[in-house]
């Protein structure tokens, strides 16, 4: 089935608003959430929000707790999220890095002690939106095996890189540093669909595309294999050290919800610092049109620019509708009219 876009955002915002948020920022929080369904990422935004709306009932989420400055450097500021509402946090800290790269070139957020931001690409997108390069990760608890492990030890901590276009149609690669993330597996395994490529093991230690299968044994593939490993680890230390927080391990140890008191780094360049708009401008088109000229390995295929299938979604949801799974949509409308927690919905 299929929703509309301002009711989505409606149903989310009276979720939010009964947990304890006020209007305002159950309304901006909604918004996110509904956008990354509406880009076509239900992994963080509908599927999702059912579990985040279950950290809040257990009090581990803060709903009117705000980011703060602690620490400032010039360019660079450390912030600390109070372990408050994730996106909101995340969202604030990339905004106040592109206010840093208007008037200093580049602009850095260290933001600890915060939770969850669901979808890493929504603050690349906020950044080209601003009119800077925007880059951003966040580390996560450990999820997934070092390369060469059984065990979970490094966390599948998402990496994100935006270049704004002046059309609107920006550049943007969101990646986990797993093969695919643990949302999309959920998602594919929902719709019944095989993963393009292997993403996991299954329970004989063969790789596999079958996202149950991965689910019963939760050994992802790390991206790239060892590279995909090995820059996991170096994602999760620096954002930990430069936030000063917490690493993967000590969430871990914490045990307390999902990437509770995480340690996310938010960076915004000003791109026009040497050269003219145009120039540049005109740069980007042409390096675009490059790739989009490539011949298709298959016939009637075509080759795509990171973020490009997502604006295509974009715009065929917000005028067709909304895709929903029709069972967590029911979900979300017996929680905005109150007539089930998601303790009545686990229970069913």
């Amino acid at each position: 089935m299929r929703v509309q876009y301002d009711v989505m955002v409606q149903e989310f915002t009276r979720v939010l608003k009964k947990r304890g948020f006020n209007h305002e920022d159950a309304e901006n929080a909604a918004v996110i959430f509904a956008q990354n369904s509406l880009a076509g990422v239900f992994s963080h935004g509908l599927n999702r929000f059912p579990r985040v709306v279950s950290y809040l009932e257990k009090g581990e989420i803060d709903p009117n707790a705000k980011a703060t400055c602690e620490m400032q450097m010039g360019a660079i500021e450390r912030w600390d999220g109070h372990r408050g509402f994730g996106p909101l946090n995340a969202k604030k800290a990339m905004d106040r890095a592109c206010e840093l790269a208007k008037e200093y070139g580049v602009g850095c957020v260290a933001l600890g002690n915060n939770n969850h931001w669901m979808r890493g690409g929504t603050y690349g997108w906020l950044a080209a939106d601003h009119g800077c390069i925007g880059i951003c990760w966040s580390n996560t608890m450990p999820n997934m095996p070092a390369w060469g492990g059984l065990n979970r030890k490094i966390g599948n901590n998402p990496l994100i890189m935006a270049v704004p276009r002046s059309n609107g149609e920006h550049a943007m690669i969101d990646c986990a540093v797993s093969q695919f993330s643990y949302g999309k597996i959920e998602d594919c395994r929902l719709r019944g669909v095989q993963l393009p490529v292997p993403g996991g093991y299954d329970t004989k230690g063969e790789l596999t595309t079958d996202p149950a299968e991965i689910e019963k044994t939760w050994r992802v593939l790390p991206m790239g294999y060892w590279k995909g490993s090995g820059m996991a680890l170096a994602l999760d230390m620096a954002a930990a050290l430069m936030a000063n927080g917490m690493s993967g391990t000590d969430m871990d140890i914490q045990a307390k919800g999902s990437c509770t008191n995480c340690c996310q780094i938010f960076i915004a360049y000003d791109p026009y610092l040497f050269g003219s708009k145009d120039e540049i401008q005109d740069m980007l088109n042409r390096r675009i049109d490059a790739v989009k000229k490539a011949h298709p390995e298959r016939e009637g295929g075509s080759v795509s620019y990171p973020g490009e299938r997502t604006l295509a979604v974009r715009e065929e949801s917000m005028k067709k509708g909304i895709h929903v799974d029709e069972a967590i949509w029911k979900q979300l409308c017996s929680l905005a009219s109150g007539d089930m927690s998601t303790t009545d919905i686990a229970s069913k």
